[in-house]
């Protein structure tokens, strides 16, 4: 029979615990460093874009520390993002808006500038966080933004909303806008658990504190 040294030894061996700073001086799950990847994790990391600086978003060098997960995630993420049927603009205000909901500083910063390049308006991804009845959005944003958070809420769209987006969206779309917005809770569960910073020149995109009437909505 092991010992209770040789259980602990034989469990750290094989199942590396990850170094946790303190709260308030870092992640609780660091990014894995550039000069440990190994040959595996290259890999895994090599078809990721880096940014301009020329280094990995830290939500990959993160989550690669799972290299099982990371590998069936990658593909599945990066169809919705790049090859999804939902047109750019509808993605990224479901994800803004899902990032608002679950308070995913991260998810927000790193999707701002998409917003803006899929046609967004900075007025536009100020009102995200008003809400689906802020004044302004037409009535097929303000759709996208009602289911984004009638899944947040209830996990499943009324019929209303389903009729409504049925109107503008076909069946593989609204598939897409179930998962679409349940993929980016699932990553804001990841970032927002384990304390994952955003890089320099993201560090700008703050996440906006939800309005009164926005929070009322939420809360009710």
């Amino acid at each position: 029979m092991l010992t209770n040294s040789a259980e602990t030894s034989m469990t750290d061996e094989h199942h590396p615990r990850p170094d946790h700073a303190a709260a308030d001086t870092g992640p609780r799950l660091a990014p894995l460093p550039e000069d440990d990847w190994d040959p595996s994790t290259r890999e895994l990391l090599a078809p990721i874009p880096r940014d301009a600086d020329g280094q990995l978003a830290n939500v990959f060098t993160t989550l690669v520390r799972h290299p099982g997960l990371f590998r069936h995630f990658l593909p599945f993420g990066s169809h919705l993002l790049r090859d999804g049927r939902l047109p750019d603009r509808t993605r990224e205000l479901l994800i803004l808006r899902t990032a608002c909901n679950t308070r995913a500083g991260y998810e927000w910063g790193r999707h701002v500038p998409l917003a803006r390049a899929a046609g967004v308006t900075d007025e536009e991804i100020r009102r995200v966080a008003a809400g689906p009845d802020a004044e302004g959005w037409t009535p097929a944003d303000a759709r996208l933004l009602r289911a984004a958070d009638e899944l947040h809420r209830e996990a499943r769209l009324s019929a209303a909303t389903w009729s409504a987006l049925s109107a503008d969206h076909d069946e593989a779309q609204l598939i897409e806008i179930t998962m679409l917005v349940g993929q980016y809770h699932m990553v804001a569960f990841f970032l927002n658990s384990a304390g994952t910073r955003l890089e320099p020149g993201f560090e700008t995109e703050t996440l906006p504190e939800p309005t009164a009437a926005d929070g009322a909505h939420r809360d009710a």
